[in-house]
């Protein structure tokens, strides 16, 4: 989010497009003069109960030696975050974050409304309080920094922002020194020992005062402080920027630190900027339970407005992708695997089940890890022209799968090419980096593909940050440990699957590629490329798709294993954006549930662990008059079987109640249509 137009003794701030409410002015030095220190401010949300301060104070730490810049967080008055410093280390330069003082400050009131192009809500409703101090060292080199912060009812933020200035044109980051001084606590953490991999690992959940400081903590790291509520760390509006990770500190038990991925030609450096430069907001979610926490859309709202004035051509949608399944064909006189044919009887599934999209997955121009490869031609065994003409005529668009290093030499050509051939989207993989040059390579693919009305689903990717706001296009990304692990390992367990939502899932949507209906049991599954496997049930796989925000969902198995089944019926009509959204029931790691609305038809989501559950699923989000309910759940056989499916009608009211009985592994999927004409 950039922060434009003057309104106030020259603080810079961004415009809002609707309602915007100065609540009060601490003005202090217009003149030029700073004003010694800087009192404590208190900046709370709407509703009162959440407030983030912001001041300076003395630390006795190597990182805070004299009075330094730092937030605190508080909910009802009870401490969650305390005094935290942060700091920014130069290369060259004395550090920014102390012997600051007060040169402008502005507070004022947000509240604003705007349609998405898509999303798990249809609108954003940005209603939150923002402070904004400018701040400027009172020794030499007297630099300026800005501080922006913001309270909503279920987060808070800060962001720094390094105005344009002399003594500040360009500057080399060594290291950003947040610290986030959380109460104990049990937390989610999804560890890395460096910061070369793809977001893709198992969760632990550890006590904050025991995890060990070598770990990198990718985020969102979710935290249920003790005594008190569920706290999320994030961040958003990351660009240009270095992703950001925690580490706990070695100085503060409990707490942690900012961790930066650093530059890959020069390790030392996290970030090389030009002023005026803003830097990523660091976001905190609060809940007291983080269910609540999926219903949000804060990310969202800190992030910048859409810059692509035209939005239809953006096709969110279901995927036939023959990679999971190893190109299977059955009952065909023809071999499967990378060829036409192939391609071509998957683009039957795909109009059959109803379907948007086929993925031409890697190896269609060549092997696939080979950055020497050309992406604009594809191997003899792919007639692309003609592939592409067969999935017009049956009403399918083609998404091709591309390497990053690929396309980053390639992407100017090769994008307009795919354009004229039709294409429709690029899956662009394995970058497994989210350093500052990453970054800046998911912003200039994303934009070029913009220019080319491509849509892009990022793989090998990290954490979502906002950036699908700016670029719509960009439907989905990986950055989960997702199905495709069942071919090799059994870690796709169905508890990590529920701990997913209330954690990678905060960030945004994530292509879990789920969809398997070969399916086995705690006792009878067995990972296997060539037949793959899932771990539960069936329903639990239906499921994926209500409770799993992707506004691109693949459907991973091959045509022979839904064609007749029940829940392909399912698949067919279950949308993949959505209205509202609505957190119903759940515990992290043990179960969940969750309502989507789609127009006037409603799709309930109910996923378990590997304990069999009873739930009754309150229908108050349905609104007045009767509906029909389609329960796609586990048979009563499901617990030796999991391939079954059982189907039944309801006839319900929003004060009813639907009682589901989960096997082990299991779920339950629903839709909900009116009666009534709309």
């Amino acid at each position: 989010m950039r922060i434009m137009p003057a309104i106030r003794g020259g603080l810079m701030m961004k415009g809002i497009s609707l309602s915007l409410v100065a609540i009060g002015f601490a003005c202090c030095a217009t003149s030029g003069y700073a004003q010694a220190g800087i009192p404590a401010v208190r900046l709370a949300s709407p509703d009162g109960r959440l407030a983030i301060t912001i001041g300076t104070r003395d630390f006795s730490t190597p990182l805070a030696a004299r009075s330094q810049l730092y937030y605190s967080v508080e909910l009802a008055g009870e401490p969650l975050v305390a005094h935290s410093p942060i700091q920014l280390r130069l290369r060259g330069a004395p550090p920014i974050g102390g012997g600051l003082a007060i040169l402008d400050t502005m507070r004022r009131a947000v509240d604003e409304h705007s349609e998405l192009a898509y999303g798990k809500t249809r609108y954003l409703h940005d209603f939150c309080n923002e402070y904004q101090i400018l701040l400027q060292e009172t020794d030499a080199p007297h630099r300026t920094i800005r501080l922006t912060a913001r309270a909503y009812d279920d987060a808070v933020a800060f962001r720094l922002h390094l105005p344009r200035q002399p003594q500040l044109k360009e500057i080399a980051i060594e290291a950003e020194h947040t610290l986030f001084d959380l109460r104990p606590g049990a937390a989610y953490v999804l560890p890395f020992q460096n910061f070369r991999h793809h977001y893709e690992n198992n969760y632990s959940v550890q006590r904050t005062e025991a995890i060990d400081p070598a770990t990198l903590i990718a985020l969102p790291l979710l935290v249920h402080l003790d005594s008190g509520p569920w706290i999320a760390i994030s961040e958003a509006d990351l660009e240009d920027y270095a992703g950001m990770y925690l580490a706990a500190s070695e100085a503060k038990p409990g707490a942690f630190i900012s961790r930066l991925a650093p530059l890959p030609a020069d390790t030392s450096l996290v970030a090389r900027l030009a002023t005026p430069h803003d830097l990523p907001w660091r976001v905190f979610m609060v809940a007291d339970h983080p269910g609540h926490m999926i219903e949000s859309n804060v990310i969202m709202n800190l992030s910048d407005r859409s810059v692509i004035e035209k939005t239809d051509w953006i096709r969110p949608g279901k995927v036939a992708w023959p990679w999971w399944s190893a190109r299977t064909v059955e009952g065909r006189d023809f071999q499967g695997g990378m060829n036409t044919a192939t391609m071509k009887h998957y683009i039957d599934f795909a109009s059959a089940a109803e379907l948007e999209y086929l993925l031409i997955d890697a190896d269609w121009y060549g092997r696939h890890n080979d950055p020497g490869e050309d992406i604009t031609t594809s191997i003899a065994e792919i007639d692309l022209p003609e592939i592409l003409s067969y999935a017009n005529e049956k009403g399918v668009d083609i998404i091709l799968w591309v390497m990053w290093a690929n396309v980053r030499d390639q992407m100017e050509l090769a994008f307009p090419l795919y354009e004229r051939w039709g294409v429709k989207g690029v899956k662009v993989d394995y970058m497994n980096r989210d350093d500052q040059e990453m970054v800046n390579f998911y912003e200039r693919v994303v934009a070029l593909a913009a220019r080319y009305h491509l849509t892009v689903d990022f793989h090998g990717a990290y954490k979502p940050t906002g950036l699908r706001r700016k670029y719509p296009n960009l439907l989905t990304r990986e950055g989960v440990l997702g199905l495709e692990y069942s071919k090799w390992s059994d870690r796709c367990t169905p508890e990590h699957e529920v701990i997913l939502p209330y954690t990678r899932m905060l960030a945004g949507p994530m292509d879990f590629t789920p969809g398997a209906f070969n399916v086995g049991t705690r006792a009878t599954f067995r990972h296997s490329v060539v037949p793959p496997m899932a771990q539960g049930t069936r329903a639990h796989q239906l499921a994926m798709y209500v409770v799993y925000e992707s506004p691109l969902q693949m459907l991973v198995d091959h045509p022979t294993s839904y064609l007749g089944q029940p829940g392909l019926e399912f698949l067919k009509v279950v949308p993949t954006v959505w209205d509202e959204t609505h957190f119903i029931s759940g515990a992290v790691g043990d179960y969940i549930v969750v309502a989507r609305r789609k127009g006037v038809e409603w799709y309930v989501g109910a996923m378990t662990d590997w304990t069999a559950r009873d739930l009754s699923i309150p229908l108050a989000f349905l609104g007045d008059g009767r509906y029909l309910a389609q329960l796609y759940s586990d048979s009563s056989d499901g617990e030796r079987d999991p391939t079954t499916v059982a189907v039944r009608m309801e006839e319900v009211t929003r004060e009813d109640s639907l009682d589901v009985w989960l096997a082990p592994g299991g779920g339950c999927a629903i839709r909900i249509v009116p009666t009534w004409t709309p």
